[in-house]
């Protein structure tokens, strides 16, 4: 164990560390202590595993900071791992000298424009825990080829760029858990391009991660914010496949076109972001809280998801999505007058959507009926879908229409409630039924307190209504 102070550091804040830390870790056996003290740097640390070996670099319990004021990252973790992580595809210097570099207890405060914190290429069994980072751009950027990475009880706060950006990388095997990221201008979790397999995003504190607390550095963008989410995947050019998104607070300040969680897949492959499970989380306040473009086999469920300035839940071309035992709405403290829950799904096929609660906004009769989000018709939208099953459901208090089925095929609605709670109701269609319908059915469902019509739409053959009670 080797001590900076061993190799001239100064820690006061005001000296340039860089050398000294630098050659720490160049020469230092390993195990690299910064004692507790602030580390100013004007570029970056590079952690070269192939010439250093393995490497542990630790602040002594989160009492010591490196100040980036420089260009890039404070630490930059370079290795030279090529393969997955088959143990057979492994080197052996990559066991001997390179796996399971090790960053630990560090706050990392960026003192410059272009300042980053960690940098991550090339390694196996990269471990990140007890860091905190702030006042940089990007906290966490992984790039090129990586394996392995954990992330766990960090604190990624108050950054202009992202919290974890994972750029066009190849990444099998990563998990983020028990960390703080929050108020990173541009998302939480960010995920571009790559090849990603195997992510497990549980247990985090992701909110506010948006233009808000930036609005002073960015101010051309409080009124044209960048279209971001809290975790962000976006693989147009890429594939992210085998993820869980479970057991985190995922919340927000409302952006215009922003959402709190957001896949967006290729266009000519829908298969390139699905195979993941969205559960247990609660997700809230912002545009659309969970937006899917071109996503296949996500499951959706036993999440809370509230306050939506457009809609809770948007699916849009894609397939197999399961959304089930969910509850959609407000809370006391986000203005139950907006009219802003709901669910769409537009030009989808194979989807089950089961056991939801949805309520939308509770008016009061003296200040007049809520304001509709534009672009709305109905509280659940399902338009130009092709086998779904919509069974089991609670909808209430929609506005101005409970349901909307349009230009559908191989469609059931079965066993729902569409009801309007509210003292002076304001749903005037519970169930419309427009366009091409062909083999729809709606059976055993409840639709009461429409002011105008329970169902609307022109009984033709491909319609089947069934033991409906209405009121």
């Amino acid at each position: 164990m080797s001590s900076v102070f061993d190799f001239g550091a100064m820690g006061d804040g005001q000296s340039d560390d860089t050398d000294a830390l630098q050659h720490a870790i160049n020469d230092g056996g390993g195990s690299v202590v910064l004692p507790r003290g602030d580390y100013r740097i004007t570029r970056p640390l590079i952690v070269d595993l192939a010439k250093v070996g393995r490497v542990a670099i630790s602040g002594t319990g989160g009492l010591a900071k490196v100040i980036m004021a420089g260009v890039g990252p404070a630490f930059f973790l370079v290795g030279t791992h090529e393969g997955n992580a088959d143990p057979l595809n492994f080197k052996p210097q990559i066991w001997q000298k390179e796996r399971m570099p090790t960053i630990d207890g560090i706050e990392i405060e960026g003192a410059h424009p272009e300042a980053d914190g960690i940098r991550i290429q090339g390694t196996m069994q990269s471990t990140l825990t007890r860091v905190a980072i702030r006042g940089v751009r990007t906290a966490v950027h992984v790039s090129r080829r990586a394996r392995n990475i954990l992330i766990d009880a960090c604190h990624f706060f108050h950054n202009t760029g992202i919290g974890v950006h994972l750029d066009q990388v190849n990444l099998h095997q990563c998990i983020i858990s028990d960390s703080h990221i929050s108020y990173c201008r541009l998302g939480g979790i960010r995920i571009e391009g790559g090849e990603i397999r195997n992510l497990q995003i549980t247990g985090n504190d992701i909110e506010y991660n948006t233009i808000r607390s930036h609005a002073a550095k960015f101010p051309a963008e409080v009124d044209a914010p960048l279209s971001t989410a809290e975790i962000y995947i976006d693989v147009q050019n890429g594939s992210v496949r085998e993820g869980t998104i479970s057991s985190n607070t995922i919340q927000a300040t409302i952006t215009k076109g922003g959402s709190n969680i957001r896949f967006i897949g290729a266009v000519e492959k829908d298969d390139q972001v699905g195979f993941w499970t969205i559960s247990g989380n609660l997700i809230g306040n912002q545009d659309t809280n969970i937006h899917l473009t071109r996503a296949w086999g996500v499951v959706i469920t036993g999440n809370q998801i509230y306050g939506a300035e457009t809609r809770n839940v948007l699916i849009e071309r894609s397939r197999n999505i399961v959304v089930s035992g969910n509850m959609l709405g407000h809370t006391s403290d986000f203005n139950p007058r907006v009219t802003a829950t709901g669910v769409r799904f537009e030009d989808s096929h194979d989807c089950l959507v089961s056991g939801l609660q949805i309520q939308d906004a509770q008016a009061d009769t003296k200040t007049g009926p809520p304001p509709v989000p534009k672009g709305r018709q109905a509280l659940v939208e399902l338009i130009r879908c092709q086998r779904l099953n919509v069974t089991g459901c609670q909808i209430f208090d929609g506005t101005p229409i409970g349901m909307l089925v349009e230009d559908c095929r191989e469609t059931t609605i079965n066993n729902c409630q569409i009801i309007d709670q509210r003292e002076t109701p304001l749903m005037e269609k519970g169930l419309e039924l427009r366009g091409a319908l062909e083999h729809v059915i709606v059976s055993s469902c409840q639709i009461r307190r429409a002011t105008q019509q329970a169902i609307s739409g022109t009984p033709h053959e491909g319609l089947t209504l069934m033991n409906n009670v209405t009121t």
